[in-house]
């Protein structure tokens, strides 16, 4: 049996040009404006679907809506569960702020607004479902994400940013 050879500075490059061509390659599989792009639809979709769902028609909020934040929703606060205060508006806020918002996010338009909005939203969702978490922490993550690095430059911010400019 043949001893280890000890490492030699050219076995090092070898592996530093490898390392750098994956690199190189996941940046060009996967670059920021991309990855910008994809966080704010995969923000959108739960909550657009969500929103879309209490509403019959134009500014008409459905009575399931309006049903579940009187009687099933409760926020699990402390000394709780409390129900929500006046269910009728906190339900046409909702409902809202869950189509409104992934608009926004969508389009790249007030995104890093449009993710606080879905960052409050998600903790008032958490504090409904608590255990719900898992999912809950992910929509944070991502509207986090959106609100430190912006929505990128596939983003009516950034177009409209560049025309100021």
């Amino acid at each position: 049996m043949e001893p280890e050879r000890p490492s030699t500075k050219s076995d090092r490059g070898g592996i530093d040009q490898l390392v750098q061509w994956v690199n190189g390659a996941i940046r060009a599989i996967a670059p920021p404006s991309l990855t910008q792009l994809v966080l704010r639809l995969a923000l959108a979709v739960p909550f657009w679907r969500s929103g879309v769902l209490k509403w019959d028609g134009f500014l008409q909020l459905n009575d399931t809506a309006v049903y579940l934040f009187s009687s099933e929703f409760k926020l699990h606060l402390p000394g709780g569960p409390y129900s929500f205060p006046a269910p009728e508006l906190v339900a046409l806020a909702a409902g809202s702020a869950e189509v409104g918002l992934p608009i926004l996010l969508v389009i790249g338009l007030a995104s890093r607004a449009a993710g606080l909005g879905l960052l409050l939203m998600t903790i008032v969702v958490q504090l409904t479902v608590p255990e719900g978490w898992p999912v809950h922490i992910t929509w944070a993550a991502m509207a986090l994400g959106i609100m430190a690095w912006g929505p990128g430059r596939l983003s009516l911010d950034h177009w409209i940013a560049k025309l100021r400019a």
